[in-house]
């Protein structure tokens, strides 16, 4: 797939380790200034932590808007980025909803009719984090795989939802890795076959990043890129245009299962690519890096386990 240009955009959140504690930004022009001081400067409510950011996010977009417009060289830092939303109130993962990586599964038959979109949960404090030496080897397994998704940070609250009003519920977009102890997630042995917890659920398996861009900086959900690499090898090249549920579905189907609470994340499922088909799997001190346009690029390297 030919690499296309990102689309520009106005400004983005991240989160930085500055002085031992993380500090929300405002990222503008790729220079991140402190996010309390530019609110204040535009009148808004001087918020310190992107987090706090969405419980009032209709609010908040167009203070952001006037903030980037007026940042100042005062306020800019620079230091190690962390995921950009730290505290997520649930991270809920969409599985199996590309049709190239239901195939690459094994799944005989395709068609979207003979698909049921489900959801697994990941725990928010523990699993999520930042770019770089992050993301540690669960204990017990020999097949730590990758998955790159799109990510959606829910803006206003969602509860029983049609399609057609789902997407104007989010207030940003990232990118998520879900990594998967393959093995532990099988249990061909018991009555339920599958352990979503196991396999899906280990701390530091939820890697999110480089920064959160304004929903409105992807227009079009209909072939947005997703690639990834491992130690500087492709091994995702896939595009949205292959969901089976689009993201509007994802978003209404699971507001009929649970209330989506603003500052909640959706990662939307993985195209094909993944080590599980070809029995390639991570190690220790392998590096991921993940980019979806206009998002950005991040990396991790696995640690041991522990």
């Amino acid at each position: 797939m030919a690499k296309r240009p990102a689309k520009r955009i106005e400004w983005a959140l991240a989160t930085l380790a500055l002085g031992g504690r993380p500090v929300g930004v405002l990222e503008v022009d790729g220079r991140c200034y402190r996010l309390r001081p530019s609110l204040a400067r535009v009148g808004a409510k001087p918020v310190a932590q992107v987090g706090r950011l969405f419980a009032e996010w209709e609010a908040m977009l167009p203070a952001l808007d006037a903030a980037a417009a007026r940042v100042q060289e005062e306020d800019r830092v620079e230091g190690p980025r962390l995921a950009p939303l730290l505290y997520p109130g649930k991270v809920l993962c969409a599985g199996a909803n590309y049709y190239d990586h239901i195939a690459e599964m094994g799944v005989s038959d395709t068609r979207k009719e003979a698909q049921r979109l489900f959801f697994f949960l990941k725990p928010p404090r523990n699993a999520v984090v930042g770019p770089g030496p992050t993301v540690r080897m669960p204990f017990d397994t020999s097949a730590f795989d990758w998955e790159i998704e799109l990510a959606a940070v829910i803006g206003r609250r969602a509860r029983n939802l049609r399609a057609e009003e789902a997407l104007s519920h989010i207030a940003c977009w990232t990118i998520a890795l879900d990594m998967s102890a393959r093995d532990k997630n099988r249990a061909p042995e018991t009555f339920y076959k599958l352990d979503w917890v196991a396999g899906k659920a280990n701390d530091t398996c939820c890697p999110m990043g480089p920064r959160l861009v304004p929903a409105r900086a992807i227009p079009d959900l209909s072939d947005v890129p997703l690639r990834l690499w491992v130690n500087g090898v492709q091994k995702q090249d896939g595009s949205t245009k292959d969901m089976i549920f689009s993201v509007a579905e994802q978003i209404a189907i699971a507001s009929r299962i649970m209330t989506l609470d603003p500052g909640d994340v959706l990662l939307t499922g993985t195209p094909a690519g993944v080590g599980a088909p070809k029995g390639t799997f991570l190690k220790v001190g392998d590096e991921v890096t993940a980019e979806i346009p206009p998002i950005g690029t991040f990396s991790v390297t696995i640690q041991p386990e522990g």
